[in-house]
């Protein structure tokens, strides 16, 4: 059958607006796959036997954008956690000094704005769950120095002082030093990324921030129940916050009955000695398998469009974006396979009466936005105060700090 020809409003929007998608696990899929070898996985080239993502793919898909994972598992705890996330910080450096001519490292609105210009994606960082600054705050601002532009600010388990969506609650939400932490992101400029969290975790974090937050790739519960998606009351804070959040494509994220097949996905694979989050090519065997004897529920660009429809009416268009979460899932839609699959959610909106200009905002100009606004936070609050050196022990007691 032959492909469908382009959509020209599609393919006439991403070249002026192309995607920023907020969030991407080649990084970690390169450690678990190839230990960092990049000849072993030269994405200049096609991967799609391996990986979501290469390069050709991301022109395909118009990515004008990436923020790049440095994400490490939650399990790795301590100065472990630190230093992977120092070599996953080192794979996304690598990457933009190996394809110059695609990806270019970008700290700031005004980078990515000039990548844009120049015709290369943009290529930022942020840190997958506050385990990866292990408790300390001067961590947290060299991971800044490093690039790191976002931190969620926890992953799959709660902290001492933040707790998670999928975990039980350590902290109530955000403990004093889980406010401190905010409050130094604020201060950096680094975008305080609210996937993942406990929905109290989020309501505090709102109530403290002083600069824009992110949800780097969350849906709406209201339309799907998982509790890693956002609660309707706090899509409706973000207008006051001026912050975006970025829909994710995960399917058990998505539709809810693909949630359930994926807990008995996950109980094969833990059955099987895998992690229920290994992609790597001998985990995928296993997944493959089971979905063989098992079909899994699909998911489509429909059902995330039902989604941003949904938070679109809550939140407001000034406030929505992308965020794929391409190889960090064994799972996709079903057209939205890879990172090529961009312009099918754009060609769904399109068809559901989204202006150009609305798209524009969602797939470009509310992501460049929030971090320009994130910028002008810290500019005033490095003005009046300086770097915290709060520890804490000191704010939630030696108990939590152990």
């Amino acid at each position: 059958m032959a492909e469908a020809a382009p959509d020209p409003r599609v393919t006439g929007l991403l070249a002026e607006f192309p995607i920023v998608d907020g969030h991407n696990d080649l990084p970690w899929a390169l450690r678990e796959q190839v230990r960092y070898d990049l000849d072993q996985r030269d994405i200049a080239g096609d991967q799609s036997e391996y990986l979501h993502t290469d390069l050709p793919r991301l022109r395909t898909g118009g990515v004008g954008a990436q923020f790049w994972s440095v994400y490490v598992r939650s399990d790795y705890q301590g100065d472990k956690a630190v230093s992977a996330t120092l070599e996953q910080i080192d794979v996304v450096r690598q990457l933009v000094a190996r394809y110059p001519g695609d990806l270019r490292l970008a700290l700031t609105a005004d980078d990515m704005e000039a990548a844009r210009a120049d015709g290369v994606i943009a290529s930022l960082m942020g840190a997958e769950g506050g385990h990866s600054i292990n408790s300390s705050l001067a961590t947290l601002r060299a991971l800044h120095q490093l690039g790191v532009r976002y931190m969620t600010l926890t992953h799959n388990d709660s902290l001492a002082w933040a707790d998670s969506a999928t975990d039980e609650p350590r902290a109530g939400g955000l403990s004093a030093f889980g406010e401190e932490v905010v409050r130094e992101m604020n201060r950096l400029g680094m975008l305080v990324d609210l996937s993942h969290v406990a929905a109290e975790t989020m309501r505090d974090a709102l109530r403290v921030t002083t600069a824009p937050v992110i949800f780097s790739h969350s849906s709406a519960r209201a339309v799907c129940g998982h509790p890693r998606n956002i609660p309707d009351d706090v899509l409706e804070r973000l207008p006051a916050n001026g912050g975006v959040a970025m829909a994710t494509f995960v399917p058990k994220f998505v539709v809810p009955a693909v949630g359930e097949w994926v807990l008995r996905a996950d109980e094969n694979m833990r059955a099987h000695g895998f992690h229920h989050l290994d992609t790597t090519p001998e985990a995928m065997r296993v997944q493959r398998a089971f979905q063989a004897d098992h079909p899994m529920p699909q998911a489509t660009a429909s059902d995330v469009a039902d989604h941003l429809d949904h938070m679109r009416e809550v939140a407001g268009i000034d406030h929505l974006g992308l965020g794929g979460d391409y190889d960090g899932t064994a799972f996709t839609p079903s057209d939205l396979a890879d990172v090529a699959g961009y312009p099918q959610l754009i060609g769904e909106l399109f068809d559901r009466r989204w202006s150009a200009a609305d798209l524009a905002k969602l797939t470009w100009r509310n992501a460049v936005r929030t971090l320009r606004a994130a910028e002008d936070v810290a500019r005033a609050e490095q003005a009046t105060r300086g770097p915290s050196h709060a520890t804490i022990d000191q704010l939630d007691g030696p108990a939590a700090a152990g």
